[in-house]
Order: structure tokens, then sequence, then C-alpha cells
């Protein structure tokens, strides 16, 4: 897989199109140290699960049983627990939620010893826009790869840079962090296709070809601003018509 990192000024513009960077209630930094080819090698099992709305948590306080209760995630990100401050959940795990409720409880108990454990999962989702036939959202079946996110999404259109598909990924601790997947060569050749799997909320944003970019702007700003037809041309007489 070809693929090389992006950050600054080229990530941002990409996330503010897209509206995630509006969306998010975490504060998001982009990540400039986060190898690309770390995005192939790394297995879907091994990774973090990161808590988002909707899910269910079970908090389990060894120490004060009473207390021990279900949560849910709210829209805004945060649980909300009696004798703890509002805690947020959303793109962190559940040992670390663990660790923040410990210490938010530590005013109040001697010894604040409890367990978070995620018992139910809201939708598993992924984003895919630009140059496909039906951008939008759609729940993940299972474990799926980039290409697989775009048939979903209707297919590539004819105008589509398959070779820079943008991968965008939240990591734990609200990072931001992007690689550019070469989605062409592994529909040239099956051993090339080594796609990593998405992941719960990815964006996939599939750019234009540059010559899709030129013959928009002769569209937009030269034929759709004349005031004739754009209809000249030369018979095999070699008169004009």
């Amino acid at each position: 897989m070809s693929a090389r990192l992006l950050s600054g000024p080229s990530l941002i513009a990409v996330l503010a199109t897209i509206g995630l960077v509006a969306c998010s209630s975490a504060p998001a930094a982009t990540s400039t140290d986060f190898a690309a080819d770390a995005w192939a090698t790394s297995a879907l099992a091994d990774a973090p699960y990161l808590l988002a709305p909707g899910d269910k948590l079970e908090v389990i306080v060894h120490t004060a049983p009473e207390l021990s209760r279900e949560l849910v995630v709210a829209p805004d990100g945060r649980i909300r627990m009696p004798l703890a401050e509002p805690l947020m959940a959303m793109a962190r795990t559940p040992d670390e939620v663990a660790a923040d409720l410990r210490e938010s409880l530590a005013s109040e108990l001697r010894d604040p010893d409890l367990d978070v454990v995620a018992t139910e999962f809201a939708s598993q989702k992924v984003f895919v826009g630009g140059e496909v036939r039906e951008p939008g959202m759609f729940d993940l079946p299972g474990q799926i790869d980039p290409y697989q996110a775009i048939v979903m999404a209707g297919g590539l259109t004819r105008d589509a840079k398959a070779k820079d598909v943008l991968l965008i990924r939240r990591l734990p601790g609200g990072e931001v962090s992007s690689t550019l997947v070469d989605v062409s060569a592994g529909l040239r050749d099956p051993k090339l296709a080594n796609w990593l799997p998405l992941r719960r909320f990815d964006v996939i944003y599939v750019p234009r070809t540059g010559i899709s970019k030129q013959n928009q702007f002769v569209q937009q700003y030269v034929r759709d601003a004349l005031p004739i037809p754009f209809s000249l041309y030369y018979d095999v007489s070699g008169k004009s018509r």
C-alpha cells in the first residue's frame, strides 16, 4: 500500500470541508509523528476500543457497592455519576475513564476501587465522501477495508483519484491523523491489496483527479460564463458552423 502522512494546513483544510472539526466536542489535535506504515500493520483486534456517545458502561465500585450503576455516554461525550464531576468518555478507553473516576471520587471515598466495563455499543459507522456515487455515513458490517467502504458508497466516479484516497482517524487521546491509501494499486494487482481494516468513525475521502478539476474549471468559469452556447466546431469541409 502506498501511503504518506498528512498534517498541518492540508489536514485541517480537509477536516473543515467535511465538517469534522465543527461536529466533534472533543479537542482535535493533528498528529505529526504517527508513522504511516503503522496503519497497514496494525491489527483491528489489537486496537484499543474508544468509547462514543450511546455506548453503555457498567461501573462497579468495589469499595462502595451502592454506587455501582449502568451509565450511558451522553451525546456530548460525557458520563455523569453521583459524587463525581462529569467526565469526558468519548474517544477514550474504559480503563482511562475508570482512572478518571477513581481520581474524581477520591475526595468522597477513602479508597475508590472500581472498574468500568463497556457492555453495549452504539452503531459502528464510517463516513465516505468525495468522488463516490452515494456519499454518506454507513454502518460497519464487520471488518472491512477502505475499498469495501467505497463499494458501499456506490463505487468510484470516473473523476476519482483512486491512488490518493484519504483516510482520517481519531486516535486515543483525541488526536486526529491521516494517511493516503493507494486503492488503484490493489485494483490492478490483488497482491497489492493490503488495505488496512477500518475502525469506527473513520473517514474515507476520495479526491478528484487533476484533469477533472481542470474540466470543472473550464465548465464553471468559461463555458457557463459565455453568452452563447459553447458549440463552435468545424465540419469536414473546413467551414466553421
